[in-house]
């Protein structure tokens, strides 16, 4: 007798109802717009600080949406920090982002622009990485350059936005590795328009909020002047997540 093999099942077959790619894009698609749409209203306070949110039938039923949709929304809002959920209880907003948020950045596009800081954390903590390994002395000029015009830029009162997108491509590119590059330059269009929020937001603040900001760039720089490679690596990782926190730096609850 002849021994067979066992054909391990992969998952659902064509006709199971389990959503295909297409569906589950569109599900994304739409729960970020949901996300958007929550965030509105608590920018706007008519979901205040500390206030519990409707239940999630309510959500779904005002929104008109999936639960699941809904789930997924509430999920990116209490990884940025702007709800937090009690079991047994529902979810409370946590903090407050300030209207600016929403005047500097584009209709539609704050979902990207998190998403877009998540990107970078990934490939520019290890573009820094091997840039404090590899980066030149004539490129380490260069980058030391552009941290002197950022500088500038808050001694100024400017919004540096060409300075900081420059430091930071110069990094990837002092990484010797032309997909770093290649990668980051695929989405500097919103590379570019979340620097725009974050310092416009920054600009808004007291000076010493750029200082703060600046002195993050320092660190980095620091790190891949002295070889320090995952000195490099976290300090890049901890700026860009930094930023992305700093755009939910409005009114918060003791929740």
């Amino acid at each position: 007798m002849e021994r067979g093999f066992a054909i391990p099942d992969d998952g659902p077959e064509l006709g199971d109802e389990a959503p295909s790619r297409a569906e589950a894009a569109a599900d994304r698609r739409l729960a970020d717009t949901i996300y958007e749409r929550i965030l509105g209203r608590i920018a706007s306070g008519e979901f205040a600080v500390g206030a519990k949110l409707p239940t999630e039938h309510e959500l779904s039923g005002v929104f008109g949406v999936s639960r699941p949709v809904l789930r997924q929304a509430l999920k990116q809002l209490r990884t940025d920090g702007a709800i937090v959920s009690r079991q047994g209880s529902g979810s409370y907003v946590r903090r407050r982002p300030e209207d600016a948020v929403l005047t500097f950045a584009p209709i539609g596009s704050i979902a990207d622009i998190q998403r877009t800081f998540e990107f970078r954390a990934a490939i520019e903590g290890e573009a820094a990485y091997l840039a404090a390994e590899r980066r030149s002395a004539a490129m380490l000029q260069r980058i030391r350059q552009t941290l002197n015009e950022l500088a500038r830029c808050v001694r100024d009162g400017e919004l540096g936005v060409e300075a900081d997108e420059a430091f930071h491509a110069l990094i990837c590119d002092a990484s010797n590795n032309h997909y770093f590059v290649s990668a980051r330059n695929s989405m500097k269009t919103n590379i570019l328009t979340g620097l725009r929020l974050t310092r416009s937001l920054s600009l808004k603040k007291s000076r010493e909020r750029l200082e703060l900001v600046q002195a993050e760039h320092d660190v980095i720089y620091d790190a891949i002047a002295r070889q320090n490679r995952e000195g490099a690596r976290l300090a890049m990782r901890q700026h860009i997540e930094n930023a992305r926190q700093r755009v939910f730096e409005g009114e918060a609850g003791g929740i």
